[in-house]
């Protein structure tokens, strides 16, 4: 079995093991209308044995055959329609709680996934692949298992009408699993290059919106557009290919096999017949005419299952995809009563590399006392923002340790150290919802305590000044807001859950100065009420720091408050410090 099947078998077992009695019970059901089925032709038969061919008039008798078989067929429509309706209803919640899964656990991952995770590949996942997870389940449960049970119960009445016919039958089936067999070595491979196109067609669409104003500015739009369609034209080529296969391997070669099966058996028949062993008009006929029709009803769901191979075999490789990210590594949440008391932060002997062989950090040492202003600066690639992940617990050292008042960072429960460590990043992500939204998060706060973050940041005039005031829509990733109000209001959001220790990557670059005071402003407030580490570009907004540390290579070159290092001739703060006064 390719690898493909067994994580699609995996992930169907897993999706509807909750609806196992559902599936118990149209199976059950289905094997009734499949039963009701067979009874048709059986009936046919004794009404053309015994009635039709001796000419036997028992008008009584004729109409009962003929009524119960249309009660039968009847019955075996309705218990069908029913059932296959409870099926769907099982796939859809099945896959419902799939989707839900795989957006849990991807929200969960580790943040060195998404260091190589492309956007529009993931989205894809979790959105067409789970949705192609669904026509796998509907094809499985509606075609598959149907039909199954129809087959089964085909052979079953051929066998007890007649053996030796049904072997006749029962021999040329095997073909079908050869047809099965060439049609999955010929096709797969191309479903499988066609979806990971797909993928690749959507991460660059979303690419290229996202990156629209560059594109078009750095006249990059031709280049973009001739990669899309060489990508767009491989794609087209993998869908060819298993176009091809169904085209030769799928309703042709099944409408000719049907066609063998009804020569042998009247073949059969006629040489039976022939050799005196029984009359034309006798039970044979009888026979013939419901092997003619368990004919068509085997070879008619056979088709129905293979015709529905091309979308099967997508969802397929749909499914080992997500089954796939689902069994992308997830970290154990940490539990506990362990909490963030005053928020001093130690961090002792610290080492890291996001490769063994490429240390980052080097045997770092320091204490921030609760409460106090620290702020980090050094060179592009010094690891200031590899040392702001380490603090937010994004990756794990591989040597020393980080604290928080005296407790590690891995003792901390996941939801203390969320709640009480806030972060204010480079470049604020922002809800296409409203002002309140974008500071609550969630979290349901009162409006008294959104009011109150958005002041201690500076923030609640000019979201008074909107028209709907913090009701106001801002539009995708805040295209209302200037980029300093987008930095406020994530200033507020990340003081909305009243943190004890606040982490700022570099959270003045892109400002104005007016603004950058404003933010100054907003962390002077701070100061003694909460614990403030700044990764710094811009040495202005760490001026007034208890305390400057600066990286150079990984390794703590010099600390000190800005008045101190400025002292230091030829330092890398003082060199750093007077570049950027010089090109103000």
């Amino acid at each position: 079995m390719r690898s493909d099947t067994r994580q699609a078998i995996a992930l169907l077992h897993a999706a509807a093991r909750p609806e196992r009695r559902h599936l118990m019970l149209g199976v059950a059901w289905l094997t009734l209308a499949a039963t009701l089925e067979m009874t048709a032709p059986i009936l046919t038969k004794r009404l053309i044995d015994n009635y039709l061919l001796p000419h036997r008039v028992d008008l009584a008798v004729i109409a009962t055959l003929l009524i119960t078989c249309l009660l039968c067929n009847w019955a075996a429509t309705t218990v069908r329609y029913l059932q296959l309706l409870r099926l769907a209803g099982l796939a859809m919640r099945s896959v419902q709680r799939l989707r839900e899964q795989v957006y849990e656990h991807v929200l969960h991952l580790p943040m060195a996934f998404f260091d190589s995770a492309i956007t529009g590949k993931l989205v894809s996942r979790v959105t067409n692949d789970t949705e192609a997870v669904k026509t796998l389940y509907i094809q499985v449960l509606f075609v598959m298992l149907d039909s199954g049970i129809v087959i089964i119960g085909a052979i079953a009445a051929m066998a007890w009408l007649d053996l030796r016919l049904m072997l006749i039958v029962t021999v040329l089936l095997p073909a079908v699993i050869v047809i099965v067999w060439l049609y999955q070595r010929w096709s797969a491979p191309a479903v499988s290059r066609a979806r990971e196109l797909r993928s690749d067609i959507n991460a660059q669409m979303a690419g290229s919106i996202a990156g629209m104003s560059v594109l078009q500015a750095s006249n990059a739009t031709p280049r973009f557009g001739t990669r899309f369609a060489d990508t767009n034209h491989a794609h087209f080529k993998a869908r060819m290919g298993e176009l091809s296969a169904n085209a030769w391997l799928l309703r042709p070669a099944l409408d000719m096999l049907n066609v063998v099966l009804l020569v042998a058996v009247i073949y059969a028949f006629g040489a039976h017949a022939n050799g005196g062993q029984s009359q034309i008009g006798g039970v044979e006929a009888g026979i013939l005419y419901a092997f003619v029709s368990y004919i068509g009803r085997v070879i008619e769901p056979l088709i129905q299952i293979t015709m529905q191979f091309s979308q099967l075999q997508q969802s397929v490789v749909s499914s080992a995809r997500v089954n796939a990210l689902l069994q992308e590594y997830r970290p154990v949440p940490v539990g506990g009563e362990v909490r963030v008391g005053a928020g001093a932060v130690a961090i002792r002997d610290l080492s890291f590399g996001y490769k063994p062989e490429a240390v980052v950090l080097h045997d770092l040492n320091l204490s921030i006392p609760a409460g106090s202003f620290y702020g980090v600066v050094g060179h592009t690639g010094s690891g200031k923002s590899t040392l702001l992940s380490l603090l937010l617990r994004f990756y794990r050292a591989q040597s020393g340790s980080i604290e928080i008042d005296g407790v590690p960072l891995a003792d901390i429960g996941d939801d203390a150290f969320r709640a009480h460590v806030g972060l204010v990043p480079q470049d604020p992500f922002l809800l296409a919802a409203s002002a309140r939204d974008n500071i609550d998060m969630g979290r349901r706060l009162p409006q008294r305590e959104i009011e109150a973050a958005a002041r201690a940041a500076k923030a609640h005039d000019f979201i008074c000044a909107l028209e709907q005031g913090y009701d106001t829509p801002l539009g995708e990733g805040g295209a209302r807001l200037s980029t300093g109000q987008k930095q406020l209001i994530a200033i507020a959001r990340a003081l909305a859950g009243k943190p004890r220790i606040l982490l700022l990557d570099e959270a003045t670059s892109h400002i104005d100065s007016e603004t950058e005071q404003v933010v100054q402003n907003a962390l002077d407030e701070l100061r003694g009420k909460v614990t403030i580490i700044a990764i710094a570009h811009r040495l202005s907004t760490i001026r007034d720091a208890d305390r400057i540390v600066v990286l150079n290579h990984g390794r703590i070159a010099e600390a000190g408050t800005h008045d101190v290092l400025m002292e230091i001739g030829g330092g890398i703060y003082q060199r750093l410090y007077m570049l950027q006064q010089l090109s103000e």
